[in-house]
């Protein structure tokens, strides 16, 4: 008894290092792996398509009534304290620093990271994966790294697609449902969104890319246990990575762009 409660205790400890070290290893092997021939342009420009292209409908619509729904919000706050004018800016501030890339990363892990999760589990549960090793072709170099490059690609061009449309949803709304006038919505915009808001926006989004390129990779490429394992491999990589995306945000937030 004493025995297997010392056993699940460390088990408690060993199991998060090894998980630990084997996104380590996935991640640090697939950004060694960027200056290691052959490129895989073709490969990269597909997954670039599967990921950045295939996510614009999603993209688009979310923004659209993201922007529209806190533009409601934030007009009926304001309006209590006869400060309408200031919705414009603020919607703008909150869509282009935080928003727009945190709603972004989340819709691409759980969208294109779990698909590339269940494709690459798929891969190793038929031995596909052992099929590569046997004729002598690096797994990481053909399948993780043209995803990795793609999923950090393509987070900040849907970012900077989610920035344009939340805007603009915004503005439809301010302007066409509520009645606010052209310049209160403009001038606050202009005024308080500047390229620092934009840029640090896309930063973030290039980091939650790759944290849904290396999740999405390492949980796939571990997967045992058949049809099963991929179904839980594809959950988890969804699940990490959304907890992951929402963690590092706060720390990117709070010391690296306050």
């Amino acid at each position: 008894m004493i025995v297997r409660a010392i056993e699940a205790i460390g088990r408690m400890f060993v199991e998060p290092m090894e998980e630990l070290g084997r996104v380590t290893h996935i991640g640090g092997r697939g950004l060694l792996n960027l200056f290691i021939p052959p490129i895989r342009i073709r490969h990269t420009i597909a997954q670039l398509e599967f990921i950045g292209v295939q996510s614009l409908p999603i993209i688009i619509l979310t923004s659209f009534f993201t922007g529209g729904v806190f533009t409601l919000q934030s007009f009926k706050a304001f309006q209590l304290f006869g400060a309408q004018g200031l919705v414009g800016g603020t919607v703008g501030v909150a869509l282009t620093r935080e928003l727009a890339p945190t709603l972004t990363g989340l819709l691409v892990a759980g969208r294109a990271g779990s698909a590339m999760a269940a494709e690459i589990g798929a891969m190793r549960v038929s031995e596909q994966i052992d099929a590569l090793d046997a004729m002598a072709i690096d797994p990481i170099n053909y399948l993780v790294k043209p995803r990795i490059i793609a999923a950090t690609l393509a987070a900040p061009l849907l970012t900077a697609v989610f920035d344009l449309i939340g805007i603009f949803g915004s503005y439809v709304v301010a302007i066409y449902t509520l009645r606010m006038s052209y310049p209160d919505f403009m001038i606050r915009l202009d005024d308080w969104v500047d390229w620092d808001d934009i840029w640090g926006g896309l930063f973030k989004a290039a980091v939650f890319g790759l944290i849904i390129g290396v999740v999405a990779c390492y949980k796939g490429f571990y997967t045992k246990g058949g049809a099963v394992g991929v179904g839980k491999s594809t959950t988890s990589s969804v699940v990490v990575s959304s907890v992951m995306i929402l963690v590092s945000n706060y720390f990117i937030a709070r010391y690296i762009l306050p």
